[in-house]
């Protein structure tokens, strides 16, 4: 999947001198891994609007996680929004269908987790506390509205940072994000161009960018495919 210079542009949620926010669609990835391929990051360099420098990511998103993904204009502003992101000031917030209902109407999950190898690449798993590799991991979650078919729409703000960090979170409360193949069901990854469409969405980002301004917040509306099944 790739998007033309006109798309990518439509896609800009927020543009000043130091940051882009874009609206990223799911199903691609935010970088080339390491057999290569079409990413978002192909299209940065239409994205310059007179700058000299190509934007460049300040954060990641998942392949297939749709929503705000922030971008540093320049050396500035990737260096100041990486102070941001590493001190945890940049608060994200999420939606997410998931199968099943979770036990309480809101609640927090804390779990540290951990980077395992699997016979084809790696994901992350639930560990203890003290052991070895073990990174804390801790997410706030609330029902916004119970949906058919025993499917529940959630918002969670991550107070960690963790690869993969809500979808292993959801799927060891019981409650697997719909459509995610490696966390709600097995290991076996799908083959190239048959990745089910995850119901992870980016909803919004707020970024106290300025010190003497208030903190900028944006907001991406969701994917359709998400919105047919709220509807």
């Amino acid at each position: 999947m790739t998007l033309s210079p006109q798309e990518l542009e439509s896609r800009i949620l927020y543009k000043d001198q130091l940051m882009l926010v874009l609206d990223k669609p799911p199903g691609i990835p935010v970088h080339a891994g390491p057999k290569g391929g079409p990413s978002l990051e192909d299209g940065f360099a239409d994205l310059k609007f007179g700058y000299k420098e190509t934007p460049r990511l300040a954060h990641r998103l998942d392949r297939d996680t749709s929503g705000c993904l922030v971008l540093g204009r320049n050396d500035r502003g990737i260096k100041k929004l990486g102070k941001l992101f590493e001190s945890g000031q940049v608060k994200k917030t999420y939606w997410a269908i998931v199968e099943g209902r979770p036990p309480e109407d809101e609640g927090t999950i804390d779990l540290p987790l951990k980077k395992v190898k699997l016979a084809k690449g790696w994901s992350m798993r639930p560990a203890k506390k003290n052991e070895d590799g073990a990174q804390e991991a801790v997410t706030d979650y609330k029902v916004v509205k119970r949906l058919r078919n025993d499917r529940t729409w959630l918002e969670l703000s991550p107070r960690t940072g963790r690869t993969h960090q809500i979808r292993v979170h959801l799927a060891a409360l019981g409650c697997p994000i719909l459509g995610d193949w490696l966390y709600g069901g097995g290991d076996e990854r799908p083959a190239q161009g048959e990745f089910p469409l995850l119901h992870l969405h980016a909803r919004s980002v707020t970024v106290p960018l300025h010190h003497d301004k208030e903190p900028v917040t944006v907001s991406a509306e969701l994917p359709m495919h998400m919105v047919e099944l709220i509807d």
